[in-house]
């Protein structure tokens, strides 16, 4: 592994396949492969859902990342040369601050079967997807962990559960292949109290080691980018662990995608970067906004104290809005118990317009050195 990360979540690669997006650099319709390869990208982060379906078989949307899913996505790039971070979500569908939803199979288990659960799943996943022969760099175990996982014998306040589903998912990790190193990741990355508390919690509750602490930081939820560079250098030094931004992105426009959707207002949430929330963030939610923001977003990731920046990933950099493509579906809505509706989120947040050229924040990727 590369001693900065320049990574690029593209979970939804073969959905926006399927749903016909293009990709152009410099006006030359190009691989989105062979773009992310042209602007130095070394590793590509996946998300694994346990079951993204509903019992009458009907997808859940934004990627369908089931086991078949993620193994043909990563055999997909590592054929073209990258690395994978392997993302358990130990859901069926989104896992985030605001929902850790038990898989449908694992609903009504108490702790001690949740947690050999976590180590089946973990173990039988892991083993599957390296013998199809996915070249898995980096394992993220639970996502967004701020507020625990696999509610609600693992929210927060209970860190003992929350350090016993996490271990053994790293346990079974390190049994199928120990030499993989380990990510466990939180959101709201300027949050330094969230950070501090939960870690000391989780080491008091004997947790497993692992080897990077993973973080996401969207400026329009998480605060400004001196909050994250103050968080990051004390808990590399607190923890004495690399950091990685697990996931960030900002926005290059305000315009709205609704003709590219080809939804209407009751079937589309629109973006997530509503204007309220932007009004505090550093840099304005331009072209040259995204490529400003970018330029000092990876010089403070890079000067973490004591050498532990160690790199990033961008969330969704392809995701541009096709018909077919959303966050949700009616049939997720339902396993969420959210009102929706469906659509893209965060198209506006993407490395490419929304016909599919590149931006050129992608080359203040390509040229950056640590």
């Amino acid at each position: 592994m590369s001693n900065f990360i320049k990574g690029m979540d593209l979970s939804t690669l073969l959905e926006m396949e399927r749903c016909g997006a293009k990709y152009y650099d410099h006006g030359k319709e190009t691989d989105i492969l062979e773009i992310m390869k042209n602007h130095d990208v070394d590793t590509i982060r996946l998300r694994l859902w346990n079951d993204p379906k509903s019992e009458k078989g009907e997808p859940y949307g934004a990627g369908n990342n089931d086991l078949d899913e993620t193994i043909a996505i990563g055999k997909k790039v590592t054929e073209a040369g990258f690395g994978v971070l392997l993302n358990f979500h130990y859901s069926d569908f989104w896992a985030d601050p605001g929902k850790q939803i038990k898989p449908k199979a694992w609903t009504g288990y108490g702790v001690e079967e949740l947690e050999q659960a976590v180590s089946e799943f973990t173990e039988k996943s892991l083993t599957k997807i390296l013998d199809a022969g996915v070249n898995v760099t980096l394992i993220q175990v639970g996502n967004e962990l701020s507020k625990g996982l696999l509610w609600p014998e693992g929210s927060i306040p209970n860190y003992g559960n929350i350090a016993k589903f996490v271990s053994s998912g790293i346990r079974a990790c390190r049994k199928v292949r120990p030499d993989i190193p380990i990510m466990v990741h939180l959101d709201n990355g300027g949050n330094n109290e969230l950070y501090r508390t939960w870690f000391d919690h989780y080491f008091q509750n004997q947790g497993e080691d692992f080897e990077y602490i993973g973080l996401s930081y969207y400026p329009f939820w998480h605060g400004r980018l001196q909050q994250l560079e103050d968080n990051m250098n004390d808990i590399a030094v607190r923890y004495q662990k690399d950091l990685i931004v697990a996931e960030v992105s900002m926005g290059y426009t305000m315009e709205d995608y609704k003709e590219y959707e080809q939804l209407s207002d009751e079937e589309r949430k629109g973006y997530a970067t509503r204007p309220h929330l932007i009004e505090n963030i550093d840099y304005p939610m331009t072209v040259q906004g995204q490529v400003d923001f970018t330029k000092d977003f990876l010089h403070r990731v890079a000067n973490v104290a004591e050498n532990h920046g160690c790199g990033f990933f961008w969330w969704e950099p392809a995701w541009i809005p096709v018909p077919g493509s959303g966050w949700a579906t009616p049939a997720s809505l339902k396993y969420m118990n959210d009102p929706g509706p469906c659509g893209n989120e965060w198209a506006n947040q993407a490395l490419f317009d929304y016909d599919g050229n590149k931006l050129p924040t992608l080359e203040v990727i390509r040229d950056f050195k640590k």
